[in-house]
This record gives structure tokens, C-alpha cells and sequence, in this order.
């Protein structure tokens, strides 16, 4: 992809040519690339759909309510978001809006903008380097582990992918929008805590 960086062994300089991404039309509407965040190298890296409306505005991953739930499961997991580095398999926030309303409204971004995207992903792998790499939803396990993936089937397993590991585990937001929250909520935590074990086996 030629918005990439010649210098791509450098999250900087990545992030740097991200923010004039042009690969597919989510930059039209977008107030701007939101990409990833963390240690450089990272053991843990935490992959979601795409940013949402507050990402959007602040230009920062997962800070918005889906983000600060993301942040009280990790604690109650034994998990130091400091330590992790976040991001999106999308880095443009793509959304509808009403007709009576200026509220943006999310929207699943199609397989051709997550292909445009997906350069910028791989490159943040190879850079972070985890030894666990996290996908929150569908959207993000489909990305990275195939099509055929599905998170309902495989969630909190640590399986093998490619030379390094990778769990899949509900989104945030989910658990936001489930019916009962705390049973979400919890769920998510385990598969959380199973993170923390695999590495503390690993050391």
C-alpha cells in the first residue's frame, strides 16, 4: 500500500503516515485517524473493531465508555492497560446518521475497508511484537484469524496463530449492549484473566 511509511519498523513514523491515509472513503467522514497505543514492544496486544464517536473526537483508541469498561475488566483480570497496546483493525470511524438527529451512529465497516486497513495492522504487529494477541468481536477475530472464525465458537480458548498466541473475547461494547450486563461483564473478565495466565506461564 503506498501510504505506507518507508520506515515501517517505527510505530511514529506509521502513526505519522496513517494520519493521511487515503486507502478507502472512511477518511471523508472520519474527524481523523485513530490509531493504535501502548508499549512498544508489548507481550499483549488488544485489536477491536474500529474507533467510536468519543476515539473519533479525541484521536485516541478506546477511551470512550466501551473503552473505560474495557480498562475496569482488565484491572479485575490482573491486566495493567499501561502494559497493553491498543488498537483497531479499522482506524477510521465509520457511522450513519439520523435523519431528526446529529448523533453519529456506529456502522460495521464492509470487508473492502477492513482489507484497506489491514496493512496498517500488520504493521503494528510487526513492530509491538506481542507474545498474546487479543480480538475483541468479530470484526477483529475475522480480520486477523479468517472468515470462517467465529468468536461464539472459540472465545476464551489460547490457541496458536502464526508463531505466537491469540485469544478471542466479546468487544466491550457488547457488554454495554447486553441484556444482562453483569453476566457480560463477567465473561468478559475470565477470558480476560486467562490472558494474564497464559503469560505468567510463559515467564
Amino acid at each position: 500500500m503506498h501510504f505506507l511509511p518507508a520506515d515501517t519498523g517505527s510505530i511514529g513514523a506509521l502513526r505519522s503516515a496513517a494520519a493521511g491515509c487515503r486507502a478507502c472513503h472512511l477518511y471523508q467522514q472520519a474527524t481523523q485517524t485513530v490509531f493504535g497505543e501502548g508499549p512498544v514492544p508489548a507481550d499483549i496486544m488488544m485489536v477491536g473493531e474500529q474507533p467510536g464517536d468519543i476515539e473519533d473526537r479525541q484521536g485516541h483508541p478506546f477511551v470512550g465508555p466501551a473503552g473505560r469498561l474495557l480498562d475496569k475488566a482488565l484491572a479485575e483480570a490482573g491486566l495493567d492497560r499501561s502494559q497493553v497496546y491498543l488498537t483497531n483493525a479499522v482506524k477510521h470511524f465509520k457511522h450513519t446518521t439520523t435523519a431528526d438527529s446529529k448523533r453519529r451512529i456506529h456502522a460495521k465497516p464492509n470487508q473492502t475497508e477492513i482489507t484497506a486497513c489491514l496493512p496498517w495492522l500488520e504493521s503494528e504487529l510487526g513492530v509491538v511484537r506481542p507474545k498474546l494477541v487479543v480480538v475483541l468481536g468479530s470484526t477483529a477475530a475475522q480480520t486477523l484469524a479468517g472468515r470462517e472464525f467465529k468468536v461464539t465458537k472459540s472465545r476464551g480458548k489460547v490457541m496458536p496463530w502464526r508463531d505466537i498466541k491469540l485469544l478471542a473475547t466479546v468487544h466491550p461494547s457488547s457488554v454495554l449492549r447486553a441484556t444482562d450486563r453483569h453476566e457480560a461483564y463477567e465473561g468478559l473478565v475470565e477470558d480476560l484473566k486467562k490472558v494474564a495466565s497464559s503469560l505468567a506461564r510463559r515467564r
